[in-house]
């Protein structure tokens, strides 16, 4: 894929840019190791202070850098804004959380036969941030604010199609006072991973992107011992049980699907409905999205935008064509709009079955597939029979419902009435081919740093003389 801007309402190549050479991405590692050492001898009182700056700056341009979103990925403007804002939260969170979720911890001293004992979490040195263009600016933010507080700095290889949200990137982060290389952007191709990874001075990487990329950071990783953090594909249940408030299902169940044009991991793509009330969600679900708008992805009238791409846009067509072939039946949409740009209707397809793409596949547009189920183990089982595990939404009023719904669900993210989304101040994650590790919280922040043990004698002796075994 060339490194350029390709404006999906129109299909047209607005700025290309070319790729970093070798001797070029070395130089930039070598100056993220430096700023590395900078950063890490901080207190985390001045990097605080830095990433509210960085906040400010995000909320001063948010409509600039809303503009850029929009016209490099196809996202409404009303969601570009939105997630700009997201990020200042995220931002303003770790500056205010980081002094307790760094501290350190104090253990059983007398239990391991020490004057004191604690652990210490401190960063780890440049981190590889392989990210996708759905979310161009959240997906980053949710890495860079955690890791940056911490003291690590970032090398982003971000998406081939967002170049200059990329570059926009590192220059926020650096008018907001971080040191320079603190947070680089490398415009380079999917086939400089490798070497950058492989590179001793990076130290760890984390991907939100597709199975095989993950798979292919992991092998990677591995070959060189490395630590990764991977959010990967979902293909996310929205389960509705007979108790479920019908109306506000379908209309959140709307909204999960068609957020970001359709184009969320974990946006809602399965919905397994009781048989109960299949026909009554059904209606109201398919009016619905029927009554989406799509169009200019500018207008603050649009409710849908264009896909980011042509080739995603075949895909999901290629999609539902298998399983309109093979006896599937459209309730709404369906196909493709004449004209210019990468559009796809909102859409809702049902009488699917196990031999159709659409029973397992990740769908990623605004197409949703409706199951029918007979009872609440039937839910689970479907729910659950894919290789993804990443989102779900459980609707219910029933309190044991819920329970269950909570420890059953094979998933990182449960959410009983309401939509899967992400909040700084909650774990997020996957599991199966989902991925591994989690994002945001304390959690997100820890997994790039080392959790160090600190054992402290009282009389000068060491674990040995006071007892302890060698392991």
């Amino acid at each position: 894929m060339p490194i350029a801007t390709i404006n999906p309402a129109t299909g047209q190549t607005l700025k290309s840019y070319d790729a970093l050479s070798v001797e070029q991405v070395d130089a930039a590692i070598e100056r993220a190791d430096h700023a590395y050492r900078q950063l890490r001898d901080t207190t985390v009182a001045q990097r605080g202070r830095w990433l509210v700056a960085t906040a400010d700056l995000l909320e001063a341009e948010r409509d600039e850098t809303a503009r850029l979103m929009t016209t490099e990925m196809g996202k409404t403007y009303a969601a570009a804004r939105a997630e700009v804002t997201k990020c200042a939260t995220a931002c303003r969170f770790y500056a205010a959380k980081a002094p307790e979720f760094l501290a350190d911890e104090p253990a059983d001293a007398a239990a391991v036969k020490a004057a004191r004992a604690f652990v210490r979490y401190q960063p780890i040195g440049p981190v590889l941030a392989v990210m996708p263009w759905n979310f161009p600016l959240w997906q980053v933010f949710r890495f860079a604010a955690p890791a940056l507080m911490a003291g690590n700095t970032g090398l982003l290889k971000h998406a081939s199609n967002v170049p200059q949200t990329a570059l926009r990137l590192a220059d926020l982060f650096r008018r907001a006072g971080f040191p320079d290389a603190a947070f680089t952007t490398l415009l380079v191709g999917s086939d400089a991973v490798d070497g950058i990874l492989s590179d001793p001075r990076v130290r760890a990487a984390t991907l939100t992107g597709s199975e095989r990329a993950g798979r292919s950071i992991a092998q990677i990783a591995g070959r060189e011992l490395k630590k990764t953090v991977l959010e990967l594909g979902g293909s996310d249940p929205f389960v509705v049980m007979p108790s479920a408030d019908l109306d506000r299902a379908a209309a959140v169940a709307t909204t999960a699907r068609c957020q970001n044009n359709g184009q969320s991991c974990i946006a809602a793509k399965r919905f397994i409905v009781h048989t109960e009330v299949f026909d009554a969600f059904a209606e109201r679900f398919a009016a619905r999205m029927s009554a989406l708008r799509l169009g200019d992805p500018m207008d603050e009238a649009t409710d849908v935008g264009p896909l980011a791409s042509e080739g995603g846009r075949g895909e999901i067509d290629a999609q539902v064509r298998d399983a309109v072939d093979q006896g599937a039946t459209i309730l709404c949409g369906g196909e493709q709009p004449a004209g210019e740009g990468w559009y796809y209707p909102p859409t809702v397809v049902t009488d699917l079955t196990p031999e159709m793409r659409m029973w397992t596949e990740e769908v990623f547009g605004p197409v949703a597939g409706l199951y029918r189920v007979s009872s609440y183990d039937e839910a689970i089982e479907v729910a659950n029979g894919t290789a993804f595990g990443l989102g779900s939404n459980a609707w219910t009023r029933e309190p044991q419902e819920q329970e269950r719904f909570a420890t059953d669900l094979d998933a990182g993210n449960v959410f009983v009435n309401g939509m899967t989304t992400s909040f700084p101040e909650l774990p997020f994650g996957g599991v199966k081919n989902s991925g591994y590790g989690r994002e945001l919280s304390a959690l997100g922040m820890r997994e790039f740093c080392n959790t160090k043990t600190v054992w402290v004698g009282g009389d000068g002796g060491g674990a040995a003389s006071a007892g302890a075994h060698a392991e």
